[in-house]
């Protein structure tokens, strides 16, 4: 049997508003670098991960092109494709050029912390489970409030996790729970288990990350993910 298709989802389409800043996040610099090169540069150098597709703002197309992978020589990205209005829709246009049988991560261009050992879980997961997300447990007591921002409930914290990227599946999986999405109402997807959870009622399995692995959102994340980087280097 030849070695199964694993196709990389890099979502790079958001406008990051909470940075405060002039440019999307994931062109912000980060030691010298884009945001959005270290995690394609990831899945570049992982032998596991075959092409990407990389989802951008609409316009943004040729930008992205010369200014990131022409420029890193980010060989593996196949194609660079517009993305839509909300999140879900990105992926959905991210997974129309995603073919036959395989393997697909869906991450999150803004987490440039992804690491070879986290695609490796991933995937060894992923062949058993058919679905599963990257994440890790929660360290702080979390409180569920009402709409009045009273706390109501303390639930076990032994059983919270902080849900990540990569998001990796079966293709015929999340492609066929991702078009029945596309025909419902619109409702707050928030991720890709998400989909699979409400529309297929399919189990995904939680797979460690890494504390490491976190999302740029907040100015103050990337002095954060700029110390994390000098650590693994």
């Amino acid at each position: 049997m030849g070695k199964i298709c694993c196709t990389a989802i890099v979502l790079a389409a958001g406008k990051g508003k909470r940075m405060g800043a002039k440019i999307q996040k994931q062109y912000l610099m980060l030691k010298g670098k884009p945001v959005l090169y270290y995690s394609l540069k990831a899945f570049q150098d992982s032998p596991l991960i075959d092409e990407i597709y990389l989802v951008v703002g609409a316009g943004e197309e040729a930008f992205c092109k010369s200014e990131v992978i022409n420029k890193y020589g980010i060989a593996k990205v196949k194609k660079i494709i517009a993305g839509g209005k909300e999140r879900y829709h990105s992926v959905w246009n991210g997974l129309q050029e995603v073919g036959g049988e395989g393997y697909t991560f869906i991450h999150d261009g803004a987490r440039p912390l992804v690491d070879g050992t986290i695609i490796e879980r991933a995937l060894s997961e992923v062949k058993r489970y058919k679905a599963c997300v990257v994440g890790m447990p929660v360290k702080d007591t979390i409180k569920i409030s009402d709409k009045d921002g009273m706390a109501k409930r303390t639930p076990d914290r032994r059983n919270l996790w902080m849900v990540q990227t990569p998001q990796v599946f079966d293709n015929q999986l999340i492609k066929k729970a991702y078009s029945l999405q596309m025909g419902e109402p619109y409702i707050n997807v928030t991720d890709d288990a998400m989909v699979v959870e409400h529309m297929l009622k399919y189990p995904v399995k939680l797979v460690l990350g890494s504390y490491e692995n976190i999302k740029i959102t907040t100015p103050e994340d990337l002095e954060i993910a700029e110390v994390f980087l000098r650590r693994k280097e």
